[in-house]
């Protein structure tokens, strides 16, 4: 049951320019139409040869101070699946644990691995 990664989302103060800062390195385009996300000012995207980086953003962000573990590296994975109700027990039975069960039906659930570090599984119920 493999899952997908769908995008690569890092935490920010400002999220537009985050993308574009990216895009200069990159390429790509910036906040291009996708049904999957919204665009607005708390999220942007960059789409790069089929890769998805998104910027969401963080209030009172603590940006990361390498290799300061008291300012830790900030991003999360974003995993499309094709049963979500499977694949939870799968993250759950490898020592994942549900920190978001999405009780407000906006279609992904916010998990962290064992070493604490959030991602979110995307799919249908």
């Amino acid at each position: 049951m493999p899952a997908t990664l769908q995008c690569i989302v890092l935490d920010c103060p400002e999220p537009a320019q985050l993308a574009y800062f990216y895009q200069a390195i990159m390429g790509g385009e910036v906040d291009r139409p996708d049904p999957r996300w919204r665009v607005d000012e708390d999220w942007s995207t960059l789409h790069v040869n089929g890769l998805v980086l998104g910027f969401q953003r963080a209030l009172d962000y603590r940006p990361p101070h390498w290799p300061d573990p008291s300012y830790p590296q900030q991003f999360h994975l974003d995993f499309e699946v094709d049963n979500l109700a499977e694949t939870h027990h799968h993250v759950l039975s490898y020592g994942g644990r549900l920190l978001d069960p999405d009780l407000g039906g906006r279609g992904w659930r916010v998990y962290a691995d064992p070493a604490g570090h959030p991602f979110c599984l995307l799919g249908d119920y």
